[in-house]
């Protein structure tokens, strides 16, 4: 038979050391395992040197130690929390959007147009104006604003009938007042339709020379709406897109100096050219030369003479008599 196993009591240290070997090795652990001697003060060194390269824990909170499943469940949370985050943002964007989608007629309730809208805007005050039908060319819609239209960021209009100038001669007093100075173009778009509107005008002339706004005057709804369409469409356009564009050769001169007199046009001016060859031999043509020309009679000759050689001031009638009897008077 086998010899029984004697059994002794473990001392304090080696209970210690059992339990700590116990921790280092438990399964799904974050410390590191490590081989612990009893005897060797050299393992000991490497086992306090393995302690250190732990993550730090909080012992004295008796926090546990966080598990992989806990660190990819908080990352979901945080994911979620900044998707919820960004459709907000997104909402909030869209909220805030500018009015350049928005149909032509909708409502929108800016005070003022923005810079990059396409749209003309409209007061609210201006349904049923007939001028809204001939505006066709350009989108519009109706928007809280304190003038009548808004044509870009500095520039609005006033609308004035002078029928209803006539019942309420303080109206446009009041819309000057409201308006202010928000506006660098102020534009006061009149629609003349009365019989004799000589009168009316000339109080909103000096109505508009003392608001310095820009009196521009309608005969028409159509002529209004075509008004308004151009300021629109021009209105990020240098000045010169609606000057007139003249060509700089010579012959476009020439034709554009004597298209001036009456009944020359640009046939003539061509005939005229090709016969004397320039300029100064067609003014000093006399008008039996110029009625030989085709296409010139003696009519279109004597004007077109007359225009080269009559004085630029014509004497007064009356101070010639009056020189005339001076000089009488003096002999």
């Amino acid at each position: 038979m086998a010899a029984p196993k004697k059994f002794r009591i473990p001392t304090a240290e080696e209970i210690e050391l059992s339990e700590r070997e116990s921790v280092l090795t438990r399964p799904g652990s974050l410390f590191k395992t490590g081989a612990i001697s009893k005897n060797s003060d050299s393992e000991k060194d490497s086992q306090k040197t393995n302690l250190k390269d732990l993550p730090e824990r909080d012992f004295a909170s008796n926090s546990k130690p966080i598990s992989s499943l806990e660190q990819s469940h908080g990352a979901a949370t945080n994911s979620s929390t900044q998707s919820t985050k960004r459709q907000e943002d997104k909402i909030q964007a869209s909220s805030e959007t500018n009015i350049d989608g928005v149909s032509s007629g909708q409502e929108i309730g800016s005070t003022k147009a923005s810079s990059s809208s396409n749209s003309l805007i409209v007061n609210t005050r201006q349904r049923g104006n007939p001028i809204l039908k001939s505006v066709r060319n350009i989108p519009w819609e109706y928007g809280n604003i304190v003038p009548d239209y808004v044509m870009g960021q500095s520039n609005c209009a006033l609308f004035l009938s002078l029928k209803y100038h006539q019942l309420h001669p303080n109206y446009i007093h009041d819309r000057l007042k409201q308006l202010g100075k928000s506006y660098e173009l102020r534009v006061m778009l009149v629609q003349v339709d009365v019989k004799d509107p000589h009168h009316l005008l000339k109080d909103i002339a000096k109505i508009c020379i003392l608001a310095d706004c820009t009196l521009i005057l309608a005969f028409s709804a159509e002529e209004a709406g075509r008004y308004l369409e151009t300021y629109k469409i021009f209105e990020n356009k240098p000045p010169e897109a609606i000057m007139e564009k003249t060509e700089e050769n010579f012959m476009a001169k020439f034709t554009d100096c004597l298209t001036r007199v009456k009944s020359v046009n640009k046939t003539d001016c061509s005939t005229l050219l090709s016969h004397f060859g320039n300029l100064s031999s067609v003014i000093e043509a006399s008008k039996e030369d110029l009625s030989l020309c085709p296409g010139f009679g003696p009519q279109k000759a004597n004007r077109l003479y007359d225009v080269f050689h009559e004085p630029f001031l014509r004497a007064n009638p009356r101070k010639r008599r009056i020189s005339g009897s001076s000089a009488d008077a003096a002999r």
